[in-house]
């Protein structure tokens, strides 16, 4: 038994000793970082508005008489869309205007009479006044009449209706909107560091092209451009709204979609590496850098910002530094290890890498 178990020890030992002596004689993948010009490209959670949206209300009270649309509906601008019964407006238009025809002839009579100096000039001035009242209130008459009628104020699609022919409708009720969608405005919320990390990039006499991702996943056809900043930050998210306009042309957004702006931003001199030679430890990345004896060390990296398989460093790492590209989990620290040195340019050209 124990001759045995000597020739199990020895044998043991030899294979350990074989696979230390394979490990030592791998030639792992080594590059550098990369300093190029790329673009940082980050998602917005973001509303979606009608250029124009408005809620059309009753402006007098009254049964409603006629619905001249449908929900849905593309109408025009001035087009009829919703009647009430204006039988009483009319009524009071047509006694507004007996009163303006009687004020009418008695300032004609009292004008005839003053020019022969049968009555004062205060009569004359009295019966002046009265008929201007008079067409004062045939004004205001027609007008409560032309309310009747509700008109579009301008291109759009009519949303749903509130209420149905025949409804009594109070002054100011509510009876359907009206949105013109052939532009949207799009708006996102930035935090405050991001703000003014795009501001300091972002030229003032560049517009800035942002693109929608649809709550299927999918990319709207079209692209937006920023063009215009809210004045103030919100006190208690400390973010700031920026809007996008896009356009609609097969008007296939709609007010109150959701969706995600993505939104690039330019960075100089980006300190580049692949996303695959870090690892994490305690919620912290590192690298593997390879020292002048070629013996690993593990050093700490701060990400300042995600790239498609790659990361921006802005701490942590120089050019000229050497990084191991592959076989993380093959050594440990202070090992010794042989390698190939990979271009940077190398290195980046085999990830799904969109910079420029």
């Amino acid at each position: 038994m124990f001759l045995s178990l000597c020739v199990i020890l020895w044998t043991t030992s030899c294979k350990s000793h074989n696979e230390e002596h394979h490990e030592a004689e791998t030639n792992f993948q080594v590059t550098s970082p990369l300093i190029m010009d790329t673009l940082i490209t980050k998602d917005y959670v973001s509303q979606i508005h009608s250029i124009q949206h408005i809620e059309l209300r009753a402006q007098e009270r009254g049964y409603l008489q006629k619905i001249y649309v449908d929900e849905g509906q593309f109408v025009k601008k001035g087009q009829l869309l919703f009647k009430i019964m204006p039988k009483l407006y009319e009524a009071e238009q047509q006694r507004a205007a007996a009163e303006v025809e009687f004020a009418e002839i008695e300032y004609q009579n009292t004008k005839t009479l003053a020019d022969r100096n049968i009555v004062a000039p205060n009569e004359l001035a009295m019966s002046k006044a009265k008929l201007s009242k008079a067409q004062a209130e045939l004004t205001l008459a027609e007008v409560h009449l032309q309310f009747t009628e509700i008109r579009a104020p301008f291109d759009g699609i009519i949303g749903r209706f509130r209420v149905r022919e025949g409804s009594l409708l109070d002054e100011g009720e509510l009876l359907s909107e009206l949105a013109d969608n052939s532009k949207m405005w799009v708006y996102y919320n930035v935090p405050e560091a991001e703000y003014l990390e795009y501001k300091s990039e972002v030229k003032n006499d560049g517009d800035v092209v942002v693109r929608l991702k649809m709550a299927n996943n999918k990319h709207f056809a079209y692209s937006g451009i920023v063009e215009t900043i809210v004045a103030d930050f919100n006190n208690e998210t400390g973010n700031i709204a920026f809007r996008a306009t896009f356009p609609n042309p097969d008007g296939l957004l709609r007010h109150g979609e959701t969706g995600n702006i993505e939104m690039s931003t330019p960075l100089k001199n980006a300190l580049l590496i692949p996303q695959k030679t870090t690892f994490e430890v305690l919620e912290k990345k590192y690298v593997y850098v390879v020292d002048e004896e070629n013996k690993i060390r593990s050093r700490e990296v701060t990400i300042a910002a995600e790239l498609p398989h790659i990361y921006v460093i802005s701490e942590g790492l120089e050019q000229g530094d050497k990084i191991l590209l592959d076989g993380l989990r093959l050594v440990r620290e202070n090992d010794e290890i042989q390698y190939d040195f990979v271009q940077p340019k190398t290195a980046l050209s085999q990830l799904d890498l969109y910079a420029e």
